[in-house]
């Protein structure tokens, strides 16, 4: 640990220097960065909503105009982290330790006031702290050291700034944090796991928000018990996003378990569905793709509301669309729905799914089912695995969308008694 001799506010080094205590942080003229200069490196600071990149920008952009090394010791309830983000010779730093006691010894300033970086002189070494405040709160201290020279008190006052600007994005980005937390913790709420199908039939289900940054969307899967061992599988997208497309979604959700309950055939559930959605005002309008499927005779009766076909694998692994009839989205009032029924064997595999996984920025609908249909999958492989090599080989994890997909595969037992 090194020796502490003193911490004065950067301003004060030509007064210290006459009373004969110490070195001096201003050294001949005060060299400024141009207006020019000075809004790009103020520009650099603060980019994203991360609180780390913001702290890494803070000292690559410090080190970049007044040379040196800077890290910065960032602030947890009372606690400070050792040093993080660091730029330039990390040699250069005082002691971790030293610098954490400075910042705990010195004042944070009161409300309105504004902060001022400190100096403090060490033996052989001349080290800057500046407080990281913003809003009344302490976000941690910018730590800054140049060897053999001290700062000069137009770079301790841009240092400063520097430390200013970075705290205000730091305040920023913790609050969003924070509300990223308590959306996600709201999807996962709303998200809730599918039912579960008959014994007659495999399912596994994926669901991946836009770009892992949106958490909460419209996109959702269910499944219902029928009687004689028949599954409703039902895959659904809300338009838009955020936490008021996964209410609605879950709204959707809700009215579908209530009519699907009735056994009804899916292209009258879809009725149903959009006559009570289009009661509601605020309502979003939303694609719906039902699929009741039969292991006892390897049937399966789809309908659809302004959504995506499925798509059918083959034992030998072939991918093809299966043709559904489309209706409006639901919440339209317009109705139109109806079903058609194909043939689904044992051993098959059939892929219900959101738009988000196939649709890509200037590329036409049918140009992206095809991508779909020509993927080929291995024989012999679960359903996981099956979803799995999609989404990998469609890139669905740097999808612009939402994606949601559920895969399922019957198996010839005889129909259970409902």
């Amino acid at each position: 640990m090194q020796s502490r001799r003193g911490t004065v506010p950067a301003d004060s080094g030509r007064r210290r220097a006459a009373e004969g205590g110490g070195a001096v942080p201003a050294r001949g003229g005060d060299a400024r960065p141009r207006p020019g200069a000075l809004r790009e490196a103020l520009a650099g600071v603060g980019t994203t909503l991360d609180e780390a990149t913001t702290c890494a920008e803070l000292t690559r952009v410090a080190v970049g105009l007044t040379g040196g090394a800077a890290a910065v010791m960032r602030r947890s309830g009372e606690s400070l982290s050792g040093y993080e983000a660091v730029s330039g010779d990390t040699g250069a730093l005082p002691d971790a330790g030293w610098a954490a006691a400075v910042a705990r010894d010195a004042a944070v300033p009161v409300l309105g006031a504004r902060p001022e970086p400190w100096i403090e002189y060490t033996a052989g070494r001349d080290a800057l702290c500046a407080p990281l405040t913003s809003g009344g709160d302490a976000y941690g201290v910018l730590v800054w050291a140049r060897p053999g020279r001290p700062p000069r008190r137009a770079e301790a006052e841009l240092l400063g700034l520097l430390a200013e600007r970075a705290a205000s994005h730091i305040r920023h980005a913790r609050t969003y944090a924070s509300v990223h937390r308590t959306v996600g913790d709201l999807q996962r709420a709303l998200l809730a796991e599918p039912g579960r199908p008959h014994p007659n039939l495999d399912i596994a289900v994926r669901y991946l928000p836009a770009g892992g940054g949106v958490l909460v969307g419209g996109d959702w899967c269910e499944t219902v018990r029928l009687h004689f061992g028949r599954t409703l599988l039902v895959v659904g997208d809300v338009m838009g996003h955020g936490l008021e497309a996964a209410v609605d979604m879950h709204a959707y959700r809700s009215s579908l378990r209530y009519i699907a309950s009735a056994d009804l055939p899916p292209h009258r559930v879809l009725r149903q569905m959009d006559e009570i959605a289009s009661r509601e005002a605020d309502l979003r309008p939303a694609t719906c793709l039902l699929a009741r499927v039969d292991p006892g005779r390897h049937q399966v009766t789809l309908a659809s509301a302004g959504h995506l076909p499925p798509v059918r694998i083959t034992a030998d692994g072939t991918a093809s669309t299966v043709p559904v009839p489309v209706g409006p989205p639901l919440g339209t009032g317009l109705g139109g729905y109806d079903s058609a029924t194909h043939t689904l064997a044992e051993g098959e595999t059939l892929v219900l799914f959101t738009d988000g996984l196939v649709e890509r920025r200037g590329e036409d609908i049918d140009r992206s089912l095809q991508r779909l249909a020509a993927v080929r999958f291995p024989g012999g492989h679960g359903l996981d695995d099956v979803l799995d090599l999609l989404l990998s080989r469609l890139d669905a994890r740097h999808a612009e969308d939402d994606v949601a997909a559920m895969a399922c595969r019957p198996y010839g037992r005889h129909a259970v008694s409902p």
